[in-house]
């Protein structure tokens, strides 16, 4: 990595940075000298895993990223589709599991301040939020207070800053005890002559730092929190002051303030201030422009005294974004942020030296180091991955072997349950947009147009999935199983896909197991994108998912974005309805590992997974695609987690109504999780109709019972009253959880 007559370095300092002795000596190798501490804060934060992605760039770059209507891919603040009309959707997903870890009303909380400037630093204004969240098991009571804090912290930032939650996840499972994930996605629409790119261009121009004052929260964050595991709680105490403290009120005044300044067409190019704050920022801004920046360190407004330089470039303080515009401009910016109460400060002047300085009052140069050295000379490290040893002896281990359940009623029992608990602490009608709001398959809203308001017609359609038991037996096959069961939720809505964002949630990068899931992870991912057509326009890693020295089940959690061309009614529910017949669309492959049914019963992470066909999940997602817009159908689900017991039992309990079900070949069928399956609930004047659209695709159909009564009956395996299901699946998280006032 560096010559070997790269001076050496002269104490531990960078060590306790989270640097490497390689590189240390790559740093000062760029540098020709020793680099000072300041240089050395600088170089640390932005050669984080966080930042540089040293450990997982060599993967990405597999992942399909074009296509005719993507405007912005991977490596902006976030992705941006063209969806008609002369608007353009931006769509980024971020993690906060460490800082959630240890703080989880703060984590959360500035997760969802953070994935919002995300979105408004390219000129979109943030319409929804979703969150993917994974806890411990409900029984551990350090779980509790993590997922209470977290849910707390979600609908206190995500509330009062105005922007609705409109679905997501929540798991509970022993693979997240002391270590959880918080996952956050927004979606913000712009006019597409809008879009702005954080660029520092042009010598001479002001960078302007916009927002919240400077403290000492979060100093480190990216390096500190995102390169260890956790299980210390002595330890994990100590990392509190790398915890960001969230302003939402400060944040919607910042929002306002800059979608101003990019509609007067003010900026040159703005950059959010996230993870190793300022460095970043202006590192980033000034790379991409090909041009240097000097930084008035001294000009940053502070809301605590006597920090010292390596404090002010790395804090990671919220609601701050950096502004780059011409002096001629100054003033106008200066009166629109003074208008909506936003401070505006001159932190620095783009120069064509292609080096970032920071500067104190006395002209001093405290820091001088090439700007694109940052990021562009970032290690990139193909870490050592290996598949388990045992993993044909793993692979040997199958499901079939269990032993039949008793009784398949008592078993579906303890599979459902559903998180209302979570999102009614969320609002998920601010804009009176939303559609279909949490509870569905995917969230559905009216696409309206940015800057006048009209409605056009259409719809975006949201979804976030992931499945850790499946890619706990095969990241590969299991990732490629979660892209199928993203299109077939967008397609029970009556949406085509268009966009995919990914937060690749795994362990220690050091361990050559978990490089290899995650190697495993973007080729599943990519098979899925390729097969559906579907770029991926942007993500995130979160690695070091580790506690008490265990890794983390693979998690890749994916959001896909998609269009639903004609928003003529609201789409249909996952009901069943008294009368109508149940259709099942898809194959059923009897496997049941990686399925919710053998983890239950201590069959995990063994097994081969069911076989994923996805050139016929496509043609499956198509034909129902187009059922759902036909407006003939009264109820339709997806059957995913869970397989086809759980998602009868969920349409059973959302339509309030039982069904009797017949030619469900043992316990296997009933739960297995195979790929590329939907439940259809039609009335009988309209069933010839429906059989031949989903004819015309040439998939398979089969009517395996009738909607009516208040039981649900699967002959020879299920009869439960539907209530019994109700009361199963509504008591078990607000029962443990408690009644959501918790505050963090």
């Amino acid at each position: 990595m560096a010559s070997d007559d790269a001076p050496a370095p002269p104490d531990d300092t960078h060590r306790a940075l989270g640097l490497t002795d390689d590189e240390y000596a790559r740093i000062a190798e760029i540098l020709g000298r020793h680099p000072n501490h300041l240089e050395l804060a600088m170089y640390s934060v932005m050669w984080s895993e966080h930042c540089s992605y040293k450990s997982s760039r060599i993967h990405l770059r597999r992942f399909p990223t074009e296509a005719p209507w993507v405007l912005v891919g991977p490596g902006e603040g976030a992705g941006v589709v063209d969806v008609g009309d002369g608007i353009a959707a931006a769509l980024r997903i971020e993690s906060h599991n460490h800082p959630s870890a240890i703080e989880p009303y703060q984590g959360a909380a500035t997760g969802v301040g953070g994935i919002l400037r995300d979105i408004f630093s390219v000129g979109a204004r943030p319409i929804a939020v979703m969150d993917p969240l994974r806890f411990g098991p409900l029984d551990d009571a350090r779980a509790r207070w993590v997922a209470e804090g977290v849910v707390s912290g979600i609908s206190g930032y995500g509330n009062s800053v105005g922007v609705p939650t409109v679905g997501g996840e929540t798991v509970f499972d022993e693979t997240y005890a002391d270590n959880p994930l918080v996952n956050v996605l927004c979606l913000g629409v712009m006019p597409v002559e809008r879009l702005v790119l954080g660029r520092a261009e042009g010598a001479g121009n002001l960078a302007v730092l916009l927002g919240s004052t400077t403290g000492r929260d979060g100093i480190g964050g990216v390096s500190v929190l995102a390169s260890a595991g956790f299980g210390d709680d002595e330890a994990d105490a100590e990392k509190r002051p790398s915890v960001q403290v969230g302003d939402p009120f400060e944040e919607k005044r910042l929002i306002e303030a800059c979608l101003e300044l990019l509609d007067r067409d003010l900026a040159v190019g703005v950059q959010d201030l996230g993870g190793a704050g300022i460095t970043c920022a202006t590192s980033e801004t000034a790379a991409k422009g090909g041009a240097g920046m000097d930084v008035l360190v001294d000009e940053v407004p502070l809301r605590q005294p006597g920090m010292e330089p390596f404090e002010v470039m790395t804090s990671e303080s919220q609601e701050r974004m950096l502004a780059i515009l011409t002096p001629d401009r100054l003033d106008e910016v200066l009166e629109i942020a003074a208008r909506w109460e936003v401070r505006a400060t001159v932190i620095g002047t783009v120069t064509g030296s292609g080096r970032l300085r920071v500067v104190d009052a006395d002209g001093a140069v405290l820091a001088d180091v090439p700007a694109k050295s940052l990021e562009e000379d970032a290690p990139l490290y193909d870490r050592p991955r290996s598949a388990p040893v045992d993993l044909e002896e793993r692979r040997a281990e199958r499901a079939a072997s269990l032993p039949a359940p008793s009784d398949c009623g008592t078993d579906l029992l303890a599979l459902v349950g559903d998180t209302r608990w979570v999102w009614s602490q969320y609002d998920h009608m601010l804009f009176l947009n939303t559609v279909v709001g949490p509870g569905g398959d995917a969230a559905v809203l009216r696409l309206k147009h940015p800057t006048t308001g009209e409605d056009t017609g259409r719809g975006l359609a949201l979804t976030t999935d992931g499945n850790h038991l499946w890619c706990a037996v095969d990241p590969r096959s299991g990732s490629a199983m979660t892209v199928a069961e993203s299109v077939l939720n967008l397609a029970v809505v009556g949406a085509r896909p268009v966009a995919m964002v990914n937060c690749m949630n795994f362990g220690n990068p050091e361990h050559p197991e978990v490089m290899w899931q995650f190697s495993e992870s973007v080729d599943g991912l990519s098979d899925g994108l390729r097969a559906f057509d579907v770029p991926c326009i942007g993500g995130n890693v979160s690695l070091y998912n580790e506690s008490r020295g265990r890794d983390i089940d693979p998690t890749p959690i994916i959001g896909v974005l998609g269009v639903v061309d004609e928003l003529d009614r609201v789409p249909p529910a996952p009901v069943l309805v008294d009368g109508g017949h149940v259709l099942l669309v898809g194959r059923t492959d009897p496997v049941l590992d990686g399925s919710r049914w053998a983890a239950m019963h201590g069959h995990r992470g063994r097994g081969q997974l069911p076989e994923v066909d996805l050139a016929a999940v496509g043609a499956v997602a198509a034909a129902v695609r187009e059922v759902v817009r036909s407006g003939l159908l009264d109820g339709v689900h997806d059957v995913s987690a869970g397989g086809l017991g759980l998602a009868l039992a969920e349409m059973a309990v959302r339509g309030g109504c039982g069904a009797s079900v017949a030619g469900v070949d043992g316990h296997a069928a009933l739960f297995s999780e195979s790929a590329g399956r939907v439940l259809l609930c039609v009335s009988g004047d309209r069933l010839a109709a429906v059989r031949d659209l989903l004819g015309a695709h040439g998939v398979p159909v089969e009517e395996i019972g009738t909607a009516a009564g208040g039981r649900l009956v699967v002959d020879g395996l299920v009869d439960l009253p539907v209530d019994a299901l109700a009361h199963a699946s509504a008591s078990w998280l607000s029962d443990a959880l408690g009644s959501g006032t918790t505050q963090g």
